[in-house]
């Protein structure tokens, strides 16, 4: 039997995503099993009651996947862990080719059965995002609850297309200057913050 109700799940996710498109919350379902089969085992969050998964993983992660750009068509999950927010929201916004960088071998063998489980076409970094090739660059770069954030961040920047946005699952407190802070629900602190780059690639990276 799966881990929770879907009728739980859809009625846990509501504050996040009103309108759940027919068929996520049964996507979902099958994540939430497989991600606590898993995290049994090996490491992959430090939360591991069900329902809170579904509010701070899940929820979070379609929060920001409901004010992502509509123009964009490619995003980089840097730093993935057990696929937050990167496999929501290729879940719901599947017009978005979702790359999940984690280098992580434990956790990125999991995104990789997680991906086959869900029938999805994400592609998985298992290395370093900074181990790219110069030329790979996204429309959207989103970061969640990364190692050394300031690091992450300038390598984050750099990976972001002409016009691209950051998406930054983080506080107030530790938001960078200069973009958009949306208050996530049920959190005091937590926003998603979203700021475009007016950038031009060197020649050498185009």
């Amino acid at each position: 039997m799966p881990t929770l109700p879907e009728s739980a799940i859809d009625k846990l996710l509501s504050p996040y995503l009103p309108n759940i498109p027919p068929g996520l919350v049964t996507q979902l379902s099958l994540y939430l099993d497989l991600l606590l089969k898993w995290n049994a085992h090996t490491n992959l969050t430090a939360i591991r009651d069900p329902e809170e998964i579904v509010r701070r993983h899940f929820g979070e992660s379609l929060f920001a996947a409901r004010h992502l750009p509509k123009s964009a068509t490619t995003l980089l999950d840097f730093g993935s862990g057990a696929g937050f927010p990167g496999l929501p929201i290729a879940l719901l916004r599947p017009d978005i080719h979702v790359t999940l960088a984690e280098s992580q071998n434990k956790k990125s063998t999991f995104l990789r059965e997680a991906v086959r489980i869900l029938h999805l076409s994400t592609e998985i970094w298992p290395k370093r995002v900074e181990t790219m090739p110069e030329s790979q660059h996204f429309d959207i770069v989103a970061l969640r609850a990364v190692d050394n954030p300031a690091i992450a961040l300038a390598a984050a920047i750099a990976r972001i297309n002409p016009e691209g946005h950051l998406a930054l699952l983080t506080t107030n407190a530790q938001a960078p200057p200069g973009g958009t802070s949306i208050p996530i629900p049920n959190s005091q602190t937590g926003i998603l913050y979203l700021q475009t780059f007016h950038v031009e690639q060197s020649p050498d990276s185009r």
